[in-house]
């Protein structure tokens, strides 16, 4: 079977909005997420500042007693999850729920309640470790707490491949629609890392900007000037079904699922391969699976983290898969706004895609001053473009050298 795959919800929490209308709404604006932290003391580190998440009440999606057993990440997850499912109409009158999955990812999981129970046993013994404490922490949680909350009893798994997280989570929903395990799947990633040890870690790796005195301006992609990434959290998430289920079912179709190529640099466990090799590789079989030439890509949301080796790397992976037509890309990372959602990164940028295609327009790359000879295509710089967008490619790349690539377009009966 190759069924069709559609977009029919999606649903965001992030730095920049916790709904979708509000996180389109700052994109366009062109706003930063990142300011110094709140949630913990940073003057011990090197870096000040993060794009967090703020005024998020999870009592609107759950009972306080429910969200007080759930990490971060998996609240996020969760409130994505519903925003996605209610614009899609997901229900026991529109669906079998036995024939709804949900694959969720997270890179790292449940960090903040992790350090919190190793502070406990260090400082008091393992009879103070919470009960809790496992099916708080595993990555595949959220994936069960939200198939339990919403009754979701289809395939139902977690993916984790670092930054490529999300986009590997939709990739593998796609791959069910089309052989026919499921009608619709929920399918995203989630993260909340923000923490002591999680921001000391990328630190130590030199990952991270520590622009402090303007951390608003700190993610800045492709341009000469970026010193490293924002730490970012949040969620976003993407309810895909078949074609056929979604018309028979009058689902409003927001764009179609095109491509998916996935592949690994074999390489290093932080470095890009040479030249973007298997970023490459993973672009080409996307545009294989759509079934597109490269001249039909008009924008491509980027990895683009705002370091040094990736942005220079996938730059020369782009000119390598489009050749001349690499010059007529409209090209963004709005990870310049957003922050580094890692696990969530490549669910909420597919969120984007979508939001661009149905909008004809593409957002901008903030931030950007000065040219980078080694980055020069078009990123879009500060200032949203107006396009007819017919196919979004969406490209995701995590340490340990996993790569994922989705292509979006529009909705073509």
């Amino acid at each position: 079977m190759n069924n069709r795959v559609v977009v029919t919800g999606m649903g965001v929490i992030t730095p920049i909005g916790n709904s979708v209308p509000d996180f389109w709404k700052n994109l366009m604006a062109g706003k930063s997420g990142a300011a110094s932290i709140t949630g913990f003391d940073t003057s011990n580190h090197a870096t000040h500042f993060a794009c967090e998440i703020r005024d998020f009440d999870i009592k609107e999606y759950l009972h306080p007693r429910e969200a007080k057993r759930m990490d971060p990440f998996c609240q996020y997850a969760m409130a994505a999850a519903a925003q996605a499912l209610e614009q899609a109409n997901v229900n026991e009158d529109s669906c079998d729920k036995d024939r709804v999955g949900v694959i969720v990812g997270s890179g790292i999981g449940g960090i903040h309640i992790f350090a919190a129970q190793c502070y406990e046993v260090f400082e008091h013994g393992p009879r103070r470790i919470s009960p809790f404490f496992i099916p708080t922490m595993i990555s595949d949680i959220a994936a069960g707490q939200i198939s339990m909350k919403h009754q979701l009893r289809g395939p139902n798994y977690a993916t984790t491949s670092a930054c490529a997280t999300g986009s590997h989570a939709i990739g593998a929903a796609m791959r069910h629609l089309q052989f026919g395990d499921a009608d619709v799947m929920l399918a995203g990633g989630s993260e909340g890392a923000i923490t002591e040890i999680g921001l000391g870690g990328f630190n130590a790796m030199r990952a991270l900007s520590t622009r402090n005195d303007e951390p608003e301006r700190a993610s800045r992609p492709f341009d000469l000037d970026r010193d490293g990434f924002v730490m970012g959290e949040g969620s976003g998430m993407l309810v895909l079904e078949t074609l056929e289920h979604a018309r028979n079912r009058g689902a409003e179709i927001i764009c179609e699922l095109s491509g998916l190529g996935i592949s690994a640099d074999a390489h290093h466990i932080t470095a890009p391969a040479p030249g973007g090799e298997g970023a490459v590789r993973a672009m080409r079989a996307a545009l294989k699976t759509a079934g597109l030439n490269t001249e039909d890509i008009d924008y491509v949301n980027a990895h683009g983290t705002s370091t040094p080796f990736n942005d220079k790397t996938e730059t020369e992976a782009l000119k390598t898969v489009f050749g001349e037509h690499a010059r007529k890309l409209s090209i963004s990372s709005t990870k310049s706004m957003t922050g580094h959602l890692l696990g969530a990164a490549g669910a909420a940028e597919s969120i984007v895609c979508a939001l661009a295609i149905q909008n004809e327009t593409v957002p901008p790359t903030i931030n950007y001053t000065t040219p980078d000879p080694e980055c020069d295509l078009d990123v879009t710089p500060n200032e949203p473009k107006s396009r007819k967008i017919g196919a979004a490619l969406n490209n995701a790349f995590g340490f340990g050298g996993h790569n994922a690539c989705l292509i979006f377009t529009s909705f073509d009966e």
